[in-house]
């Protein structure tokens, strides 16, 4: 099965890397991504936001141009959604790493924007139930690896249009919560809640693990995602 992973805000194709190698030998071909603007100073990527990566992952799957399933981390999985409505014919699943399907209309979250451009704000800046899981080895690998994201794409409001989305095979990996936790805060967050019970066939898997599993358990990450995208 071809594969796309999807980095969250910060990170580049670079941090799939313990989980990219797992699934190639598990006999994937795997396509990480690197989204636009990464890294770029605020006058170069002033004009890029989360239509600007949707509009990539989509050209990714277009380019494949055979089934595929897209793998979404953190606010990559508003990327995922986006590709799931764009293409919802050639996205076999569409699988969330620590996140949700958004409704059209919302962003991923406010950060604070520096020079034009939104920079990582550290590891401590975090929930400690996001990163306990993170030894200051890791922490210190990873961090170099984050690197600031265009201002718009955190707060841009995701657009989507087509009802066949959720008609997508969906599931959702996630660090801390089981399917009962997670249905239980979906009813706090409103139209979240709406378009997760939309959406036709969705499974919740608890990974048990902190907001980061590509760095804490990429073992386990890479075998849940296999056993997602091959399942029937």
């Amino acid at each position: 099965m071809d594969i796309i992973l999807i980095p969250g805000l910060w990170l580049d194709a670079s941090s799939w890397s313990e989980v990219t190698g797992r699934l190639e030998r598990a006999g994937h071909t795997v396509h990480p991504l690197t989204m636009p603007g990464v890294g770029l100073p605020g006058a170069d990527s002033s004009d890029i936001g989360i239509a600007e990566w949707v509009d990539a992952a989509v050209a990714a799957v277009d380019a494949i141009g055979r089934p595929v399933a897209v793998v979404g981390h953190s606010g990559g999985g508003n990327v995922a959604w986006g590709v799931a409505d764009a293409r919802p014919d050639r996205v076999s699943r569409a699988i969330f790493v620590d996140t949700v399907p958004p409704p059209s209309g919302f962003g991923i979250s406010e950060f604070e924007v520096v020079d034009g451009v939104v920079p990582f704000p550290g590891w401590s800046f975090f929930p400690d139930e996001d990163v306990d899981d993170l030894d200051d080895v890791t922490r210190a690998r990873t961090a170099p690896l984050a690197r600031s994201v265009p201002a718009r794409v955190p707060t841009d409001p995701i657009e989507l249009g087509s009802e066949a989305r959720h008609r997508v095979p969906v599931t959702l990996l996630m660090g801390g919560m089981d399917r009962e936790t997670l249905e239980s805060e979906l009813e706090q967050w409103g139209p979240y809640a709406e378009e997760y019970r939309a959406i036709d066939d969705v499974e919740v898997i608890r990974i048990g693990s902190g907001h980061w599993p590509q760095f804490s358990v990429p073992e386990r990450l890479a075998e849940l995602i296999d056993t997602a995208v091959t399942r029937r």
